[in-house]
């Protein structure tokens, strides 16, 4: 890893206060690192020692999420078309441009409604676990997409299980190639953030709001066809809710896509961020 400082900051956007971490030259690539869900930029830590020293990097943290702003539902609509437009006003507050974006689980629907509503703006994309077509939809999801049709108190404490420190144990260590080398600060540090007040109705909504995101494949599919974006495709093959299959769906509109299978699970950065860090260097320019 290089000496390079990381800095965390916070940014004032539409009356929110977006935390973020920094790194690297600003004459550097600039890479952007959107983090899913239930995590924060705490995810992409040591990702960010590895490759400060080459790339310019920013990683910020949704509104709910780690150490940015959590308004309640009713001073904040906490759906995905919402998180993109804070997103987007938080690139343009940081004067970001050309940018190489990184995006995991929840960072794809973000990442790719601002990429289809300014293609101009994104260099590439590095894709890890993070879908855009319905064969990367596994079976572990079904209690949330149950819950997108039928969000009634029944399937809402189907979902909520989701929100339990059992969950998010497991998001981490189903499908690691070694367990054992899993930190458990990951998930307690995202299970603190979870059991905020308020923070179970944050989480819920964007649950809600989930079919959004499946209804827009055919739209982003359509930019990656229109555009071809260079794209690095970074999968951890053992995940249950983002299949293999889904980093595979990727070659039907970008054929010269870079795809890795990595023998991980959703969160292989706590296993294979060197790995993925060799990967971004060798492809991402």
């Amino acid at each position: 890893m290089n000496t390079e400082k990381i800095y965390y900051k916070t940014a004032a956007i539409d009356g929110l206060h977006i935390f973020y971490r920094e790194a690297g030259n600003s004459s550097n690539p600039t890479l952007l690192l959107l983090h899913g869900f239930p995590s924060s930029s705490h995810m992409f830590r040591n990702l960010i020692a590895h490759l400060a020293g080459s790339y310019h990097i920013i990683a910020p943290d949704y509104p709910g999420f780690g150490q940015s702003s959590a308004p309640d539902t009713s001073n904040y609509a906490y759906t995905f078309d919402n998180l993109a437009t804070t997103v987007e006003h938080f690139i343009d507050h940081l004067q970001l441009t050309g940018i190489h974006l990184y995006i995991q689980d929840y960072g794809g629907p973000i990442g790719f409604r601002i990429a289809t509503r300014r293609p101009q703006l994104i260099r590439s994309f590095i894709i890890q676990n993070a879908n855009a077509y319905l064969e990367g939809l596994g079976a572990a999801l079904e209690p949330l997409t149950d819950y997108i049709h039928h969000p009634d108190a029944e399937h809402e404490a189907q979902a909520r299980f989701f929100l339990t420190p059992e969950a998010t144990r497991w998001q981490y260590l189903n499908g690691a190639e070694d367990t054992q080398t899993i930190s458990p600060d990951s998930y307690a540090i995202d299970q603190y953030y979870l059991n905020r007040p308020g923070n179970d109705h944050i989480q819920l909504a964007l649950f809600r709001d989930y079919g959004s995101n499946v209804a827009k494949y055919d739209e982003w599919q359509q930019y990656l066809r229109e555009h071809q974006p260079e794209a690095l495709i970074i999968w951890g093959v053992n995940d249950a809710m983002f299949i293999a299959a889904g980093a595979d769906a990727y070659k039907k509109d970008l054929p010269q896509a870079n795809i890795f299978h990595l023998n991980g699970g959703h969160f292989l950065l706590e296993e294979h961020h060197a790995h993925v860090a060799q990967l971004i260097s060798r492809y991402v320019k």
